[in-house]
């Protein structure tokens, strides 16, 4: 990473359209270049439909919607990788320029993720092929995670480059990669997952909380934001999917500082709103659609109280925003201005 401080009009997700135009006015035959940034709808409508799953278990409700939910989140996911792996083959300069970006990099780590979650989505109906795609996520999360935090501590990056994104290889890796653990039988891999999701957590709060307090982050990075709330909230979800019995202290804790950081964001809303819609704006369904998720997983296991009182309109919320979000995305599609074209 160089030492150079990145403007904030080169770090932020508009720099995608940018970087994109640049890449198509070299190489027309690449009609699509997207961002790995894409991956994040497969993270939101897999974890909603992780939600209606749990709700249908829990509540009762509709057991098909789940499914749809999931299944919409795997073919997503088809789309988007054809289309990423095609940007490689092709586009390789746009790919290259995503990777060694001091930011949009370490969105990189959604492909992988986003493969766990399909794996999750498609495991009922596809087992071979969801534990292939849960084995090759796995795997290529923890590669990934290694190499970033390898450069990481080689040094020379800028206080402008360190921004919630750095939480996305161990963190949000290694958390979902337990989720994903649990799901197929693996609850001891899945611990060991867990650990190192959470100990880079404690870990990367201080770091990035300095410099949301002492630099302000620019407009067109705010919808980063939404990993900082999905931590906690995904670790909750982690740590029930690799533990058995009732839920003890530990992860009542960890879901209290989820509930926080969203009241947090709730509190943040105006100045979050400040960056024009796009779709970066699925970096949030990640942690909204994880809150809802613990909390019924939680009371699944036997919570009450609290927690179980807030089951309900957490979901309820989440089902709104993340619909909303969609709907937004879907405007975009029709118009044609949800994919770079050339």
């Amino acid at each position: 990473m160089s030492n150079v401080a990145p403007s904030p009009e080169r770090i932020g997700p508009a720099s995608d359209e940018m970087a994109s135009q640049a890449i198509r006015s070299r190489h027309p035959v690449a009609a699509i270049v997207i961002p790995s940034t894409f991956f994040g709808m497969v993270l939101g409508l897999g974890g909603l439909g992780n939600g209606w799953r749990a709700a249908a278990r829990v509540w009762g409700v509709p057991a098909p919607v789940g499914e749809a939910l999931s299944l919409a989140a795997a073919f997503v996911w088809l789309v988007w990788m054809a289309l990423y792996i095609r940007k490689w083959v092709i586009s390789r300069e746009a790919a290259l320029t995503e990777f060694r970006h001091p930011i949009q990099a370490f969105f990189i780590a959604l492909v992988p993720v986003a493969t766990l979650i399909a794996s999750i989505a498609v495991a009922p109906y596809l087992p071979a092929a969801a534990w292939a795609m849960f084995m090759l996520g796995a795997a290529s999360q923890v590669m990934f995670s290694a190499w970033m935090v390898g450069t990481l501590w080689q040094g020379g990056r800028h206080t402008d480059a360190t921004t919630p994104t750095l939480y996305m290889p161990t963190v949000g890796g290694c958390f979902v990669s337990a989720v994903t653990c649990g799901s197929f039988g693996y609850p001891d891999a899945g611990l060991l997952f867990f650990g190192a999701g959470f100990l880079s957590m404690v870990v990367l709060e201080s770091i990035v909380l300095h410099r949301l307090m002492t630099h302000a982050l620019p407009v067109g990075l705010r919808a980063t934001m939404g990993l900082h709330l999905a931590t906690p909230a995904v670790g909750s979800v982690a740590y029930l999917a690799v533990t058995e019995g009732p839920p003890d202290r530990f992860v009542q804790m960890l879901f209290g500082y989820a509930l926080l950081q969203a009241l947090v964001m709730l509190r943040l809303v105006p100045w979050l709103r400040q960056q024009p819609f796009s779709p970066a704006a699925w970096a949030y369904t990640f942690g909204i659609s994880a809150l809802p998720l613990a909390a019924l997983r939680l009371v699944e296991r036997g919570q009450t109280g609290p927690i179980a009182f807030l089951a309900t309109p957490l979901f309820i919320v989440a089902n709104l925003i993340i619909g909303w979000i969609a709907l937004r995305t879907l405007r975009l599609a029709v118009s044609g201005r949800l994919l770079p074209r050339s």
